[in-house]
């Protein structure tokens, strides 16, 4: 081989790792202000699509050059049948007719839903590219925890403005709509470099804490310095704490209970056998040991008590446990979720009409309106300014689940669901290869499963990374042991 040859090869090899880490880094911005083609209130705008685009255009000239191939793995043949279904389902639906929402057409959504799911995709498949061997991990890891860094410093600046008279709300509001679509909520909910305070908390529990608390149980540390990820994790926490997201504070210790119990059991045992059983050493030794556990326990005792204070001084959240309602219904429009409950309730009746291949793709927003219960037209604001004759606003079902029974029926969400299995199934197979991998992909699965329940979109690059890397991994793997 020449060199200019090899340096060619290296430098094409080079380039794609560096938009690949660009890509990473850019994940937390998610409503990109300058993000053409889309309609003002398309808030799903991923900053990383840009340098994602060059990327594919560098791996595409290194497939031509036939440096690399094409990614796969066994997961993405009931994804494809999936995909094929849901081309079917759509089709059918047109002949269903809806009539034309607030400027909306059966078509035009189509083709935006899948333009979305294409950009979900992307991720998804670049992740799974970009990944054979645990050195590929390290890198991205690397670019992933810059991205949080950067996240968790605009948190701080945000809470300081939020909750302190330090910093002027407007002032962060107006340097944050220098790069998104939207500047601080009028609540006093951070919500890092996304679009809302549960889209920051969505990135948190289901992208960045699962490799981080994978790391600290399993010992995989990405350089020397093994205070970088503690350091990130509490700050991931803190973070999460301060976007007051009912949703993800819950989804985060469900995920984080669940990988305990199941893949964790020897890391804890190993940790109480190191905090409760110092050895027997020269007296000097012996007290700095008994020092750094005081300490150590101290510290977690005062992360609690003051997390658990902090969230319990929120109305927002306290009024989980403190609201008298006279009914379920009037119990969720005084917790603020009436209309999410209001969007629930019309998918699935939209569901029940067309239980077997649904009504499209994109299309479940021209079926929710008649939908809506006689309870969610009243006391209900969120409900009353979508039902405003000058609304422009397009209905959606706020759930994936119930989105993909309404849109492809019982029988995509089955085949969806059996995509699910396998992309399990696989991190199962990484227990035995490999427990950081396997423990941070089963956080991310529960907690991508279990925000599913507060996210319809296909957009959202979070609930594609993690999977993406997994599986490109986990393929690879396999295919060295054959």
């Amino acid at each position: 081989m020449s060199n200019k040859t090899f340096l060619a090869q290296f430098s094409l090899e080079k380039t794609s790792r560096i938009l690949w880490g660009l890509v990473l880094l850019s994940l937390p911005i998610t409503s990109f202000r300058f993000f053409p083609f889309l309609g003002k209130h398309t808030y799903v705008r991923p900053l990383a699509f840009y340098p994602l685009v060059l990327l594919y255009l560098v791996l595409f000239l290194r497939l031509f050059k036939k440096e690399i191939k094409l990614p796969w793995s066994n997961v993405l043949l009931p994804f494809f049948l999936f995909l094929i279904f849901t081309l079917f389902a759509t089709a059918n639906g047109a002949l269903l007719a809806p009539l034309p929402l607030r400027g909306q057409e059966y078509w035009g959504r189509a083709i935006r839903a899948f333009i979305t799911f294409g950009i979900g995709l992307s991720f998804f498949f670049a992740a799974l590219w970009m990944h054979k061997e645990e050195e590929d991990l390290r890198r991205s890891l690397k670019w992933l925890y810059a991205g949080l860094a950067f996240t968790i410093l605009w948190v701080g600046v945000q809470a300081i403005a939020l909750h302190t008279p330090l910093l002027k709300k407007g002032q962060v509001s107006a340097w944050q709509e220098l790069f998104s679509v939207r500047g601080l909520t009028k609540v006093r909910r951070v919500s890092g470099f996304a679009f809302e305070a549960s889209w920051l908390a969505g990135q948190l529990v289901t992208l960045y804490i699962p490799w981080l608390f994978a790391s600290i149980f399993s010992r995989f540390n990405i350089i020397k310095n093994k205070w970088l990820e503690p350091l990130l994790f509490i700050g991931a926490v803190a973070s999460l704490l301060l976007t007051f997201s009912r949703g993800g504070l819950l989804i985060g210790l469900f995920a984080m209970g669940l990988t305990l119990l199941i893949s964790g059991r020897k890391a804890i045992s190993r940790a109480l056998s190191w905090f409760f059983r110092i050895k027997k050493s020269a007296k000097p030794v012996y007290i700095k040991a008994f020092a750094t556990r005081t300490l150590l326990f101290l510290l977690i005792i005062i992360m609690l008590w003051g997390g658990v204070s902090f969230i319990g001084q929120q109305k927002y959240v306290t009024r989980l446990w403190t609201v008298e309602a006279n009914s379920i219904s009037d119990y969720f429009v005084q917790i603020n979720a009436g209309g999410r409950l209001t969007y629930f309730w019309a998918a699935g009746k939209a569901y029940a009409e067309h239980p077997v291949i649904g009504t499209g793709l994109g299309s479940a927003g021209f079926y929710l309106f008649q939908n809506y219960p006689d309870w969610a037209l009243y006391n209900n604001p969120e409900v009353a300014r979508q039902l405003n004759p000058t609304s422009n606003l397009y209905p959606n079902a706020k759930n994936l689940y119930l989105r993909l029974l309404a849109e492809t029926g019982i029988i995509g969400f089955i085949i969806f669901g059996s995509f699910l299995l396998a992309v399990l199934a696989e991190i199962a197979k990484e227990f035995q290869r490999n427990k950081f991998i396997g423990s941070a992909g089963l956080f991310s699965f529960i907690a991508i499963l279990g925000y599913y329940f507060m996210q319809d979109s296909f957009a959202m690059a979070e609930l594609w990374i993690n999977f993406g890397i997994i599986l490109g991994i986990s393929h690879h793997a396999s295919q060295e042991q054959l």
